[in-house]
C-alpha cells in the first residue's frame, strides 16, 4: 500500500437484521478507517428475512441514528463471489471480521489463512465485539422475534421496527 494512501475496509456479512453486534464492529472499524464498504453476502439457496435493499436501509438508518457524523463514510453493496474478490474490486485493502468468542477466533483464523493465500494484498483485522453484545446472533434474533419476543436489546432501533412489521404482515 502506498504511503498516504486512503485505506478502505470491506465488512462483509449477511447483516439479516443488522444486530447491535454489527453496528459495534462496523463503529470500530470507522475508528480504523475512513471510509467502509459493509458487503452483503447474497447467497441464491437461503432466503433471507429482509431484502438486499431493505438490510442495506437498515445498515444506513442505524449508523445514522448511532453515529450521525460517519452515517457518510459508509456504503452498501452486494456480493456472491469470494469476499476477497468483491474487496479488491471495491478498491478495499482491509477486511474487517468481528468476533465474538473463541469459536468464532476459530474459523475466522481459518478464513483469514485462506484469504491471505488468495489475496495477500488484502489485510484482515478482527474486531473483538463489545461485552453487552457477544452473545446476538442476528439467527437467534430472527427466531426471538419470529416467536414474538422482545428483541429491542439485541438491535438498532431501525431493525426492532422494521422486525415488528414483518411480524405483523
Amino acid at each position: 500500500m502506498e504511503t498516504g494512501a486512503m485505506t478502505t475496509a470491506f465488512y462483509p456479512g449477511s447483516f439479516d437484521p443488522m444486530t447491535n453486534g454489527h453496528l459495534d464492529v462496523l463503529v470500530q472499524a470507522l475508528n480504523v478507517a475512513p471510509t467502509v464498504i459493509v458487503a452483503i453476502g447474497i447467497h441464491p439457496g437461503k432466503t433471507p428475512l429482509f431484502s438486499f435493499e431493505e438490510r442495506a436501509a437498515l445498515i444506513v438508518q442505524s449508523l445514522k441514528e448511532f453515529l450521525p457524523q460517519r452515517a457518510a463514510d459508509i456504503s452498501v453493496v452486494s456480493f456472491d463471489n469470494l469476499v476477497v474478490d468483491a474487496a479488491r474490486k471495491h478498491g478495499a485493502s482491509l477486511l474487517v471480521r468481528g468476533l465474538r468468542d473463541g469459536t468464532d477466533l476459530d474459523y475466522e483464523m481459518q478464513m483469514s489463512g485462506m484469504n491471505r493465500q488468495m489475496a495477500p494484498d488484502i489485510q484482515t483485522l478482527f474486531l473483538p465485539a463489545g461485552t453487552a453484545s457477544r452473545p446476538i446472533t442476528a439467527t437467534l434474533v430472527r427466531q426471538i422475534a419470529a416467536m414474538g419476543g422482545d428483541v429491542s436489546a439485541f438491535v438498532p432501533k431501525a431493525v426492532h421496527q422494521a422486525l415488528n412489521a414483518k411480524r405483523k404482515s
